[in-house]
C-alpha cells in the first residue's frame, strides 16, 4: 500500500498457500505443481489494489517459508501486509486444486494453522479503526472458536465502530462438518453486517429460501443485501427499498474459484467506495468476475 494516509479497506482472513497441477490435469495424476497463493478476504484485497484503493490484509501466517509466499505474492500485488501476524509454532494453511472437465475440487489443509489463532485481541489493532470498509468473509468463524469470538466482537458487536463492515457469506460446507450450527452463525452475521454478499443457492442450502426477494427478507436489517445468481445475475436491495438487477454477461468459464470475491471487489469499488450506484457495482461485479471466470488464477493478473 503506496503513500501515507488511512487504509480504505482492510480484509481480515486466512490466506493459504496453493497447490495445483500446472496443466489443469486430475490432481493425482502430477509429478509437480505449481504454487500461489488464495484466501477469499485476500483475494478481493488484491483486486481493490488493483483498482487503485489503499487496501490492507490482517492475519496470521506461520514463520516459514509459505508464509513468507504469502507476504510476498500480496505486497506485489499492493496490498499493505505489515500488521500481519508470523507465528513460530502454527504452519501457514495449504491447499491443493484437483481440476476436472465439471469442476475444480478443492482440498483443504488448514486446522490447526496460524491463521486458525486469529482472536478478538486482532480488533485493538489501529489498523482496522483507521479503515474506511471492513471485509470479511463466513469461512472464518469456522476456523476455530476464537476466530467465530473475533467475528462476532467485529461484526455483532461492533468493537470497531468507525467503518462499514461487508460480510461474504462464504458457505463451505466441509469446515462447517463438525459443527452443526453454520445456518444460525451466519444468518447472525450477515444480518449485523452493513452489506452482505450471497448465493442464491447457497442461501437456499443454509436457510431454504429459494428466490432473492426471501434472502433480503431474511438478512435484514442489513442495509445492503446482493444475492448472486450463477449465471443469471446479481440483485441488490439496498436499504431505501430500492431493488436493481443485472443481468450477468455471456462469460468464458474455465474456473470458478476466485469468481465470487473478484465480484464483491468490483462491487465494493464502485458502489461503496466510489460511490456509484448498485447498477454501477453489479456491472463492475460482473466484469471482474468474468476475468477470474478465464483464469485458472485465484485473482486474475
Amino acid at each position: 500500500m503506496s503513500g501515507t494516509g488511512r487504509p480504505d479497506v482492510v480484509c481480515v482472513g486466512e490466506t493459504m498457500a496453493v497447490l495445483s497441477p500446472p496443466d489443469a490435469g486430475p490432481l493425482a495424476g502430477q509429478r509437480t505443481l505449481a504454487l500461489t497463493v488464495g484466501g477469499a478476504e485476500s483475494n478481493v484485497a488484491c483486486s481493490l489494489a488493483a483498482l487503485g484503493h489503499r487496501v490492507a490484509w490482517l492475519s496470521r501466517v506461520g514463520a516459514d517459508p509459505l508464509g513468507h509466499r504469502v507476504l510476498d505474492d500480496l505486497t506485489a500485488r499492493g496490498v499493505d501486509v505489515s500488521a500481519v501476524e508470523s507465528d513460530p509454532e502454527r504452519p501457514t494453511g495449504v491447499y491443493f486444486k484437483d481440476p476436472a472437465p465439471d469442476m475444480t475440487r478443492t482440498y483443504y489443509y488448514r486446522r490447526g494453522s496460524a491463521a486458525s489463532a486469529m482472536s478478538p485481541s486482532l480488533a485493538r489493532l489501529p489498523l482496522l479503526h483507521e479503515a474506511r470498509l471492513l471485509h470479511l468473509s463466513g469461512i472464518t468463524p469456522a476456523l476455530s472458536d476464537s476466530c467465530a469470538e473475533l467475528m462476532d466482537v467485529l461484526l455483532v458487536q461492533r468493537a470497531v465502530p468507525g467503518p462499514l463492515v461487508s460480510f461474504d457469506v462464504n458457505h463451505r460446507p466441509a469446515l462447517w462438518r463438525h459443527r452443526p450450527d453454520a445456518a444460525q452463525v451466519l444468518l447472525g452475521l450477515a444480518r449485523a453486517a452493513d452489506i452482505v454478499f450471497v448465493g442464491r443457492d447457497e442461501a437456499e442450502t443454509l436457510w431454504g429460501t429459494g428466490k432473492a426477494e426471501e434472502v433480503r427478507d431474511l438478512l435484514r436489517p442489513a442495509r445492503v443485501v446482493v444475492v448472486k445468481d450463477a449465471d443469471h445475475g446479481a440483485t441488490a436491495y439496498t436499504e431505501d427499498g430500492a431493488e436493481t438487477f443485472v443481468a450477468a454477461p455471456p462469460s468464458r468459464i474455465v474456473e470458478r474459484v476466485g469468481a465470487g470475491d473478484a465480484f464483491a471487489a468490483g462491487y465494493l469499488s464502485t458502489a461503496v467506495l466510489e460511490g456509484g450506484g448498485p447498477a454501477q457495482g453489479l456491472r463492475h461485479g460482473h466484469e471482474l468476475a468474468a476475468t477470474a471466470l478465464a483464469t485458472r488464477d485465484d485473482v486474475p493478473a
